[in-house]
């Protein structure tokens, strides 16, 4: 008996072994790319909503190091893993499902700061159940898309006056599955809230290639981008039992928030990107827009022309 367990522990071994070997690797492949620009962002003001948590606070730790309760934790967690000197880190209240903290905020910005050299529409939330914003939209579709819509038009001028300067739209690959249905934007019909989720980013991406069109040659960047599938409190809406179960899973092939962070950072810094506007990226680096039927450009203008109306820009 001796002799078999000393025969098979070499096999047993290697196996154990191979198996890790086979874990790092594809922990690693599905990590993503990496961020390898070393611009700096002294003296740089930038703005990046949804910065209390997850990707946001990634982001704002990473564009800090190169030189209100929960979002004041964040900072104060940011400051102490920064130390001195390379930064500072100001937190504003803003409400994306209230058109009123939208404004008050953009009020705030255009009072006290003279430039915006990067904007990040971060924020978001993910299939959650039927709620509605402060104003009556349905949420997912309030939240990712009206409030970064109205926030973004708000700040134009600053930014074209901080040129060149940069819009990064942080979007999701669902957007293919959206649609955008103007009879039923804000799930006046049916809601689905995968759908809705879908849609939401889907005008999300469309806003930011008819804004790169209107945008053309003033010095504003516009970048649309997919994380990745990130491990963040995106997925709080679902069953906890849910996210237990599956934790194994996701911490194999799930980005940690570092690394989903990643491509948010290089779009916000990269210095090959400069002079270009209106394309998407993922893992560091360009890809092709997945293609949705019926979202070209005239569906483009038109959700423009309705968003305005909504948000009171029109």
């Amino acid at each position: 008996m001796g002799q078999q367990e000393s025969f098979l522990s070499p096999y047993l071994l290697g196996a154990g072994l191979a198996v890790g070997i086979g874990v790092f690797f594809l922990k690693r492949h599905c990590g993503g790319g990496i961020c390898r620009s070393l611009a700096t962002m002294r003296g740089k003001t930038v703005i990046i909503t949804g910065s209390n948590t997850g990707l946001g606070k990634e982001t704002a730790l990473d564009l800090a190091r190169r030189d209100l309760d929960k979002a004041e934790k964040a900072a104060a967690d940011i400051r102490r893993r920064l130390g001195s000197g390379q930064g500072d880190l100001v937190v504003k209240k803003l409400d994306l499902a209230s058109l009123k903290s939208v404004n008050e905020f953009c009020d705030d910005i255009l009072k006290t700061e003279n430039k915006v050299d990067v904007l990040v529409n971060n924020a978001g939330i993910f299939q959650c159940p039927f709620w509605k914003t402060e104003d009556g939209f349905e949420m997912q579709f309030g939240v990712n898309y009206l409030g970064h819509f109205l926030l973004t038009n708000r700040l134009l001028d600053l930014l074209k006056k901080s040129s060149p300067s940069r819009v990064v739209m942080v979007s999701s690959k669902l957007y293919k599955r959206g649609k955008i249905d103007f009879e039923n934007l804000n799930s006046e019909k049916q809601y689905n809230k995968e759908a809705a989720y879908s849609n939401s980013k889907l005008a999300m991406v469309l806003f930011a290639q008819e804004l790169a069109r209107q945008l053309e040659g003033s010095g504003v960047g516009i970048y649309t981008l997919h994380p990745g599938v990130v491990r963040t409190e995106l997925g709080r809406h679902f069953p906890p039992i849910m996210l237990r179960l599956a934790f194994p899973l996701m911490w194999l092939i799930f980005k940690s928030p570092v690394q989903g962070a990643q491509t948010n950072i290089y779009c916000s810094v990269a210095e090959e990107l400069e002079g270009v506007s209106g394309r998407y990226y993922g893992d560091c680096a360009e890809k092709p827009f997945p293609e949705v039927k019926n979202a070209d450009e005239a569906v483009a203008k038109k959700l423009w022309e309705v968003s305005e109306k909504m948000t009171g820009l029109a």
